[in-house]
């Protein structure tokens, strides 16, 4: 019953992280101390990115630039439009920072084992959709503090110290992981399970240092049932638009049925691997529970739905899709 309600197992992971946070979240003496864990949690997540994302396959999967260059248009481009819009029409119903967490979503890359694993399932192009999450995420390093410091408006502002956080937690674990990636990505491919697990760990650190934060705050005193059901609401909103809309970019694009479940999951998922260091780094604790709020919601919502529409995109006749290709 379990697996049929929550196909991916990291979304009860996540839900069970807020629900820990929300009733023994960390206080007092105990914050520094978890506030460094999560630190570290985070450059090693970064690290085993670096080892893990193919720069050659990256670097040879370009050519593909109708595939790779419409998943990055969409993922930054209409995907942050996406979320600047939702940010203007939830500004006047909840509370600013928990808005301003819709536009954070919409800079955000894709996701990449869920993405590839999306595609794999509904019969996509599983080697384009590899390249399709490294080159995201090659690019959102960079590209996503950039987009939300250009869209944020006076609340994207990035500080020096934020940069220099940015620089040395994320983008410099990352480096080093590319530049060690030859000697240490076979022992990481060899054990997938092993850094699956330690990813989503961090991610499950990172967002309950954060969302203890945001509960010692007060967030649940601040949030109501309407406003939690206009976060739902408009996530459900975000989800039907986005992966709409790259669907329809892919038949706009006349691309081949297999790229166009690729441009699907890899243009409408979005990471919080990424999305709760970059929390971290950008926004004081007690705002970087409230902005993770929605690509929370999100990610465990896009999870779900991929699991459940990708066997049906897997389900047409070969021979139609032999016509479409």
């Amino acid at each position: 019953m379990l697996a049929r309600i929550f196909p991916d197992r990291f979304v009860p992971v996540l839900l069970a992280t807020i629900l820990f946070a929300s009733v023994l979240p960390v206080r007092g003496d105990a914050v520094p101390i978890a506030q460094g864990l999560s630190t570290a949690a985070i450059v090693l997540l970064f690290f085993l990115n670096g080892v893990r994302l193919p720069r050659d396959e990256v670097l040879h999967g370009i050519r593909n630039w109708k595939l790779q260059g419409s998943a990055l248009a969409f993922c930054f481009g209409a995907m942050a439009l996406l979320g600047l819009a939702a940010q203007a029409a939830m500004a006047p119903l909840l509370p600013a920072t928990l808005a301003l967490g819709f536009l954070f979503l919409g800079i955000l890359p894709s996701t990449v084992q869920s993405a590839t694993a999306a595609s794999s399932l509904a019969g996509g192009n599983v080697a384009a959709s590899v390249v399709a999450a490294a080159l995201l995420n090659l690019s959102g390093v960079a590209l996503s503090p950039l987009l939300f410091a250009l869209l944020a408006g006076s609340a994207g502002e990035i500080h020096g110290e934020a940069v220099l956080r940015i620089v040395s937690i994320l983008l410099l674990p990352f480096v080093v992981g590319q530049v060690v990636q030859r000697w240490l990505r076979p022992w990481v491919l060899a054990h997938r399970g092993l850094a699956t697990v330690m990813d989503r760990t961090a991610i499950a650190i990172a967002v309950y240092v954060a969302f203890s934060a945001a509960v010692v705050a007060g967030i649940w005193g601040l949030l109501d049932g309407r406003e939690i059901a206009l976060v739902l609401v408009a996530v459900a909103v975000l989800l039907a638009l986005s992966f709409g809309g790259a669907w329809a970019l892919g038949g706009l694009l006349n691309l081949a049925r297999p790229d166009r479940i690729t441009l699907l999951f890899s243009g409408a998922q979005k990471s919080i691997a990424v999305g709760a260091p970059l929390a971290a780094t950008l926004f004081p604790p007690a705002i970087a529970g409230m902005v993770l709020v929605p690509i929370l919601v999100y990610h465990m919502a896009q999870l779900i739905l991929s699991a459940w529409i990708a066997p049906g995109l897997n389900k047409k006749p070969a021979g139609a899709r032999r016509q479409e290709v």
